[in-house]
């Protein structure tokens, strides 16, 4: 339970990498597409909140019912078709940030059987709900990467 422990605390401290990944910069800067087929530092905070929107959906399936089918999404039709230059910032931060302290919550009643619990997921196959946090846990940290080049590029 010790490494499960050290997913949530990761999983939680998600909001305070975003928060300051944007510390200083303005919505032009937030919007600004550094190349061609990038995403920006807001495309990118979109991002992480519709894919944790579905996780937490899809990890709460897997406790709730078996072995549910788990449907991904294409990330970059989202990104496409729904615009996230018109979004507020600070508004997709407190919902990142409500939406990951109710799932740590969450997370920390269930127990070694509900961690087991799997869904099938129509790219990865077969998962548990423990890999869905280990794998949440980091995917804020993987996008900083990418955040830090985006903000060097822009100067920031």
């Amino acid at each position: 339970m010790l490494a499960f422990e050290s997913a949530i605390a990761t999983f939680e401290g998600g909001p305070a990498q975003l928060r300051a990944a944007c510390a200083g910069l303005s919505q032009a800067q937030l919007n600004t597409r550094i190349g061609p087929g990038t995403w920006s530092i807001q495309e990118i905070l979109v991002h992480l909140l519709d894919s944790d929107l579905a996780s937490t959906h899809r990890m709460r399936r897997m406790v709730a019912e078996h072995n549910p089918l788990l449907v991904s999404y294409d990330e970059d039709l989202f990104i496409a078709r729904l615009p996230s230059s018109a979004t507020d910032t600070a508004e997709v931060l407190a919902l990142f940030e409500a939406n990951r302290r109710f799932t740590a919550r969450w997370l920390r009643t269930l127990s070694q059987d509900d961690l087991a619990r799997t869904g099938i997921h129509t790219q990865r196959g077969r998962v548990t709900v423990l890999q869905l946090v280990e794998i949440y846990s980091h995917h804020v940290t993987h996008h900083m990467g990418f955040v830090d080049g985006k903000r060097k590029a822009l100067g920031c």
